[in-house]
């Protein structure tokens, strides 16, 4: 369950990592760069789920929507990687406003997930947006240090309106995501 990245800040967040991946060289082509159509800052992630519970999991996206003021403003701007830069597993771009409402929408979401019966999510909210996976990759501590370096003057903005619902499809090159519900918030 995420927010959605506006069309046009994806376009201009996929010229920043263009620009990144081009000063890696050969080796930028083993990081797992995030496709640009797919950008989402994601509020829960719950893995594998058995079919019978996805229309819950859209109720309970129903809820959380329902129960914020209504759209809001987020900024991206900055950089860094989890869980260090010296060997980063992931890069990703840091919300420089928005995040207070980020949470509250996360937070709002966890309460109708356990309501339905799903466990709380045990990890701190921490919003971003993941743009590369670099678990193993030898250019990854390169690659988030060109990154921070290009997104140190970043500042995008686009309307947080709405949650979805994606299904993961993971493998065989990067992940892609289909929406299965979209709900508008407020």
């Amino acid at each position: 369950m995420a927010v959605p990245i506006a069309a046009t800040v994806a376009a201009r967040v996929g010229a920043l990592v263009a620009e990144v991946r081009e000063g890696l060289g050969a080796e930028g082509g083993r990081v797992r760069w995030v496709q640009m159509e797919g950008l989402h800052v994601t509020l829960r992630f719950l893995g594998p789920t058995a079919p019978d519970r996805v229309a819950g999991v859209g109720d309970a996206v129903a809820v959380a929507a329902g129960a914020v003021g209504g759209p809001f403003e987020v900024r991206l701007g900055s950089a860094g990687a989890f869980p260090d830069a010296g060997r980063p597993r992931a890069l990703w771009l840091g919300i420089r406003a928005g995040a207070e409402e980020l949470g509250r929408l996360s937070a709002s979401l966890t309460s109708a997930l356990t309501a339905a019966g799903w466990p709380p999510d045990e990890r701190p909210f921490r919003p971003h947006l993941t743009i590369a996976r670099t678990d193993g990759v030898h250019a990854g501590a390169e690659a988030g240090q060109r990154l921070v370096a290009a997104a140190a003057e970043l500042d995008l903005a686009f309307e947080a309106d709405r949650i979805v619902l994606f299904r993961s499809h993971l493998g065989h090159g990067p992940a892609r995501y289909e929406a299965l519900r979209s709900v508008a918030l407020g």
